[in-house]
Order: structure tokens, then sequence, then C-alpha cells
């Protein structure tokens, strides 16, 4: 990895893409810290003084802009949502699925109505937020101050929110076409390294103020490193179905038969399935602040306390589910099917057509489980020892899985870039050498 990193710097297209995507990261966190107009950041610091488990997720994912009530609050979770809800709606509608087998143009199309999604659903969270933001009240009063009305107060709310998440798109899509790595996934990764530094000085005044012994420190230090060495085994696993191709005659020329795998990975759905579920667990939050003069809502509110029976429950529940429903929208085991049929590859003892599609289904089916139980346990298993131990931020799971996933696929999109640089600079110097000779 620090070869990679060392070599990155000695080609000049990739240094001047690794410098861009640095810009654009110091852009996006610059107005990660601009507050939204209108709201008072000292109170509303009183309302988040402790590290609210409720907003966890989502103050992870925007880097500590949701908490600072930033013009970047909603980060890029609209963008997410508007493009998994594009993916699933692939499958079943026809016009869609057509766009996505249509190559560059379609992918080109698909881009903009994922874009026209992403400005509806930020719209649609940035009224939601500053619903909630109205309804926060502290021992001082609330967070939203006096000389504006209501009104004028969502006005400018959802006209801020909405351009800083449309803004935040179009970072992402500039370090992707211009920087290094997937560009939204970078956002997200900065976005949680950038709350590293805090939790550590959080840590370090409890063990100095003697509110944390040095054993629980050394046991969240423990749990942290276990659950890190864990999630990047199980990121790696795979579950390898062989595949034989035939020998084939190409004109006068006979091809070798090969012998190679198809690659399944457990954790196939990623972090999409905790995205999906946070979202949901997020909705008795809202409603209980909306509501909170409400019976109903408190006991709403009682009973989805983080690290509670209910709340872990449900939270395992939904990931569970939502892990084998996003894997059944990305696997479609007929197409894998028909494309080996096509090109005349096999599995051993299956025979081709049905019979290699139901397989496959089996065989993914059987890797799922173990894959949704794990994802479940790293997104609630936090939540509890939070809950027990008091940690003075928020751990999760999901946050060490995407930093671990978007930092393997950063650098091996960098040797890719590497490698081809390597093997242009060969195809330049041989053809120089050819012309001299």
């Amino acid at each position: 990895m620090l070869e990679t990193l060392r070599n990155m710097f000695k080609v000049p297209e990739i240094r001047k893409r690794f410098i861009f995507t640095l810009f654009i990261i110091v852009v996006f966190r610059l107005g990660a810290q601009i507050p939204t107009p209108g709201v008072n950041p000292l109170l509303l610091k009183e309302f988040f003084g402790s590290p609210n488990n409720l907003f966890g997720m989502l103050d992870m994912f925007t880097g500590g802009a949701f908490t600072r009530a930033s013009v970047f609050s909603l980060g890029v979770m609209p963008y997410i949502s508007a493009s998994i809800i594009i993916q699933m709606l692939g499958s079943v509608v026809p016009s869609l699925h057509k766009l996505q087998k249509e190559g560059q143009e379609g992918r080109k199309k698909i881009t903009q109505l994922t874009r026209y999604s992403t400005l509806v659903l930020a719209a649609f969270q940035a009224v939601s937020v500053a619903i909630f933001l109205r309804s926060i009240q502290t021992d001082a009063g609330g967070v939203v101050l006096g000389f504006l009305a209501p009104w004028q107060f969502m006005v400018i709310t959802v006209i801020s929110l909405t351009t800083g998440c449309i803004l935040v798109m179009w970072l992402g899509e500039q370090i992707t076409a211009k920087g290094i790595g997937n560009g939204i996934s970078l956002l997200i990764l900065f976005g949680i390294v950038a709350e590293l530094p805090g939790a550590l000085i959080n840590e370090y005044h409890f063990i100095a103020g003697g509110s944390r012994t040095p054993f629980d420190a050394a046991l969240i230090l423990a749990v942290v490193l276990g659950m890190t060495a864990f999630i990047v085994a199980i990121y790696q696993a795979v579950r390898k179905i062989p595949i034989q191709t035939p020998k084939k005659t190409i004109g006068a020329r006979a091809v070798q038969g090969q012998n190679t795998v198809l690659p399944l990975k457990i954790n196939s759905a990623g972090v999409i399935p905790i995205i999906f579920a946070s979202s949901l667990m997020m909705l008795p939050s809202i409603l209980t602040g909306i509501m909170q003069d409400s019976e109903m809502a408190r006991s709403i509110e009682r009973a989805f306390i983080p690290g509670g029976f209910t709340y872990a429950a449900v939270f395992a529940l939904l990931i569970i589910f939502f892990t084998y429903f996003y894997t059944a929208i990305i696997f479609n085991p007929t197409d894998i099917s028909e494309n080996l049929k096509k090109s005349g590859g096999f599995i051993p003892g299956v025979r081709p057509g049905k019979e290699t599609a139901d397989y496959i289904e089996k065989v993914l089916n059987c890797i799922t489980l173990p894959g949704a139980i794990f994802l479940a346990f790293i997104s609630v298993a936090p939540f509890v020892m939070m809950a027990r131990l008091n940690v003075g931020f928020f751990f999760g799971g999901t946050s060490v899985l995407i930093v671990v996933g978007v930092a393997l696929d950063t650098l091996q999109r960098i040797e890719a870039k590497l490698q081809s640089h390597n093997y242009s600079g060969f195809m330049k110097k041989g053809h120089l050498r050819g012309r001299i000779s």
C-alpha cells in the first residue's frame, strides 16, 4: 500500500488528480461548517451536547454537518437514496431496464434521472429538517432565531439545504470525473474520518476527568480493533463457483478451454441495507420531535431508545430484510446463466440454463444469510456498547465498513491507473526504439 502511494506522486497525471480530490474535500469540509441561516448554533450545540444516538448515523454520513445544522446537513443521503431507487426501479420498469442496457447513452440518461430524483428527495427531506429544527426546545428557548417568521425560516431552510445537497452531489461527481475514486464514497469517508479527532479528544477528557476507567478505555479500543479485523475478513470473503469453458476453434486456430470462477461476495449488498434501515429508524425520532406533547409520541420514543431491545430487534430485522431485497435486485441468476450459456461456460455437474440459474440462486441465498447477520451485528452491537459504556462518540460498524470498503476500492483504482501508465510508457518506449532501429 505504501509503495502504491509513493508511486502515485511520481506520475504527473495521477498527482494532479490527487491534489484536485484534496481541494474538493477541503471545500466540502468548509461547507459543513456553515450554519443554516436563522439557527442559533449555541443552543443547537446545547441540544446535541452529547453524542446523540438517535441522529448519530445521519451525522456520521454528513461528517457532523447535521448536528451543526449546516447547509450541507443533508449530505449525500438524498443522492444515495435516489440512486438506489432508480436502480431498483430498473428491475421492474421496462423503460429503465432498457436504458440500463444501452451502454454509455443509457447511463447518461439514468444519471440525469438520478439528479432530478435527488432534487425532489432533497427538498422533501429539507422540509422535514426545517420542521424538526423549529420543534427543538432547550432551557434557553428554541434554536430558531426570533427575527424570522415561521414561514420565512421554512423557505430559507428548504432553499439552503436543497442547494447544499445539490452542491455536494456536484462535488462528488467532479471527484469521480477529474479526481481519484468514487466521489460520493470519498466524501462519506472523509466525513467519517473528520470526526475522529474530536472523538479522541472526548475520550481523553473522559479518562482525565475520571468518568472513564483505563480498563473501559482499553475495552472500547479492543472492541473497535476487533470489529475492524472482523469487518475486513468478512468484506473480502467470497464464495467461488467453478466455471469451465470448453475448447473452441476460432478460424484455423484452436483455443484451449479455461477454468475460472464466479466470485460471489458474502456481503454483496455493502452498506446499502444499513442505509435503508437507518432511514426508516429515523422516522420515530422525527415524529417524536414534531409531536412532543403527544402521549403516543412519548410511548414511541421510550420504545425506540437506541440500545434497547425493541430498537435493536427492529433495526436488525430491517437490515436482514433489505440485505435479501437488495441482493435480489443487483443479482439476477437468470441473466448470469444466460451469459454463461452464450459464452459456452458451464458449472461442472450442473446443466446449463434453468438448472444453472437455480444453482446460483441457491448458493446466493445460502451466503446472503450470514452476510445479513453480519451487517445486523455490526450495526446493532455498537448501540448496545454505547449505552452500556457511555462512549463519548458515535461508534458504528457501518463507519468502519465504509472506511474499509472505500479505502480498498480507492487503492485498487490507483493501482489500475499506475499499471495503465506503466503499460503506456512501455508502449511509447518500444515505439521509439522501433523508430530508431
